[in-house]
């Protein structure tokens, strides 16, 4: 694994990284969903695991729903593994709610653009 930061996976990886952050502060968990692989695998513990665009729009709308807003990552590192993948973890924090991601792997996809295939994160306050 490589720590380049400029190289255009990094740069696809950080600007859908923005648009899911985006998506979920304006409370639009179908743009939250659309930014995962349609078979992506979500591991949102201690909440569960949820597989594919509709069981993720489904998580992300009920803690919407529930008035959760405000999402921001801290100290993200961004972690190349091969020519179309990079590991991205953080901590986190929103408004109400904080903890940490284990592990977002983002794949570039063919248009160019980054998607999740794996994300697995942590509510810890």
């Amino acid at each position: 694994m490589t720590n380049e930061q400029d190289t255009p996976l990094i740069k696809a990886v950080k600007q859908a990284s923005s648009e899911w952050k985006a998506a979920f502060n304006s409370g639009n968990a179908k743009g939250c969903a659309n930014q995962y692989e349609p078979d992506a695998i979500m591991h949102a513990r201690p909440f569960g695991t949820f597989t594919g665009h509709s069981e993720i729009e489904s998580f992300w709308q009920k803690l919407i729903d529930d008035g959760f807003n405000s999402v921001e990552y801290i100290n993200p590192k961004f972690e190349t593994i091969d020519e179309q993948s990079a590991l991205l973890t953080s901590g986190w924090k929103m408004n109400k709610a904080s903890g940490v991601i284990h592990k977002e792997l983002w794949v570039l996809q063919k248009d160019g653009t980054a998607r999740l295939r794996e994300d697995d994160f942590e509510a810890t306050g």
